[in-house]
């Protein structure tokens, strides 16, 4: 099933191309191939460094182009974790999720959650609310951060 996920994603990037009169190149492929056989929220700079591995010619600039056009077709989505960076994930047939992030260690935990989706879309009937996209993200302290952060000082008490 991977590899039919791929070619379908592969197809709907070049109509993409050809419906906005941009060329199909061998650097833009490289960017999708790359984008594609990598898992995780990926920021310009971690495509562009694993792109270079590949071929040193690609520039950042055609990284980011290639990216938005991903995301423009909906093969990509765009999230920010907190840290002051867009990143990328997968979008096409991945399963809409949501995000936890910690503040700290910038850690983003996906969940799936049928109970807020369902909870959501009774409020969108409630005020008969026609939606684009949404996003849910929690900030917050991770466990992890939590225990290796100081306990602060309480005052004394006389």
């Amino acid at each position: 099933m991977p590899g039919r996920r791929v070619k379908e994603e592969k197809e709907l990037f070049y109509a993409f191309l050809r419906q906005n009169g941009l060329k199909k190149t061998y650097q833009k492929d490289l960017i999708l191939e790359t984008f594609l056989s990598t898992e995780g929220h990926l920021s310009v700079e971690d495509v562009y460094s694993l792109v270079r591995k590949k071929d040193k010619k690609v520039g950042i600039v055609t990284v980011f182009r290639t990216l938005k056009s991903l995301t423009a077709c909906g093969i990509a989505r765009e999230i920010t974790l907190g840290d002051g960076l867009t990143r990328f994930e997968h979008s096409y047939h991945h399963p809409h999720h949501h995000h936890i992030i910690c503040t700290e260690c910038h850690k983003a935990i996906e969940f799936v959650s049928p109970e807020l989706e369902r909870i959501q879309m009774e409020i969108i009937r409630k005020y008969h609310f026609q939606p684009i996209h949404h996003r849910f993200q929690t900030y917050g302290i991770c466990e992890d951060c939590r225990e290796h952060r100081p306990v602060p000082e309480l005052p004394k008490q006389d």
